[in-house]
């Protein structure tokens, strides 16, 4: 199984004690995001965790806390974008997030310190060539330290557009997409860094990028050094080409208070959920009650050979 920590929420940066209090206790509860009283009991034994793929936008706090870790077979995606606080409000220093990006990767390898561009957007005043500066900024910075970088285009989704409105932000055609795509991979390539799209139509491959599976069962396979067989996630859209996992994030909960967030539906669900918070709790918000049905999850490893595989050993190179 694959454990996805999380596409709801950043767990690294706002709920890491929760998280391993759950895997020291060797559980953790899920609410089903579309039936509230539906609840799963998820295993959280190595055994039968393939690897836990962790998402955050500051890796500062799990620095040190990697070492609990030891168990388990893990990658980390994690966002950095060139956007100021009107965008990002809550948001560490960039410097800082770079800073850890770097340790990280220096501790675990550049191959499981994947980089996250998006979701690239444009207004008034970011334009083509404000991304096309930025980003070369920031490869400067983390070539060497990852050999991926994700990219989306912003989707305008109610919530997306209501928030970014105050921006005045401005839909991506599929011209700007494919000078974006280009500009990004030309710069990308310099410094041996592999772009893909996360969950876009658009084919970039005439300029060498290609499309993402963020949850990437070859990774995985690459990480464990056994073949592994998943089916593509139902649960996601139909572009999306993740393979299937876990979620245990809760929607609204997170506190970077991004403009863009997809996950957060208002200030005022997340504020009344971070006070339902309990890092003692087996679920991420609020605790267990009467109405609630609680299911076990049916656990079971992907792993479908034991023999070793012919990959590299040394995720430093």
């Amino acid at each position: 199984m694959i454990l996805s920590v999380s596409r709801r929420t950043d767990i690294p940066a706002f709920y890491l004690d929760w998280f391993f209090n759950r895997l020291q206790e060797g559980f953790v509860l899920v609410r089903n995001p579309m039936n509230y009283n539906q609840v799963s009991r998820v295993e959280l034994n190595p055994s039968v965790i393939d690897c836990i793929v962790f998402w955050t936008k500051d890796p500062t706090k799990i620095l040190t806390k990697l070492d609990l870790l030891s168990e388990y077979n893990y990658y980390f995606q994690i966002t950095i974008n060139p956007y100021d606080p009107k965008i990002e409000s809550f948001l560490p220093a960039k410097d800082k997030i770079i800073k850890a990006f770097k340790n990280l990767s220096s501790r675990v390898g550049r191959k499981k310190t994947i980089w996250r561009y998006d979701p690239i957007i444009l207004t008034d005043e970011i334009d083509i060539d404000f991304h096309s500066k930025n980003f070369s900024l920031l490869v400067s910075e983390l070539g060497g330290y990852t050999n991926k970088c994700i990219i989306s285009f912003i989707d305008f989704y109610k919530k997306t557009e209501r928030n970014m409105k105050q921006l005045k932000g401005k839909p991506i055609d599929y011209q700007k997409m494919l000078e974006i795509g280009r500009r990004l991979s030309w710069i990308a390539h310099e410094h041996n860094i592999k772009i893909e799209t996360c969950s876009e139509f658009i084919d970039l491959s005439s300029v060498g990028i290609e499309h993402a599976k963020c949850i990437d069962d070859r990774l995985i396979s690459q990480i464990i050094g056994q073949e592994i067989r998943i089916k593509k996630d139902k649960n996601q859209r139909d572009i999306c080409g993740c393979v299937a996992s876990v979620d245990i994030g809760v929607y609204n909960t997170c506190r970077h208070g991004c403009l863009y967030c997809y996950a957060n539906f208002s200030n005022t669900a997340v504020r009344n959920n971070l006070v339902k918070h309990n890092l003692n709790s087996s679920i991420l918000i609020g605790s267990v009650n009467k109405a609630d049905k609680i299911t076990e999850r049916k656990m079971v490893s992907y792993i479908v050979q034991q023999q070793k595989l012919s990959f590299e050993s040394d995720f430093s190179s």
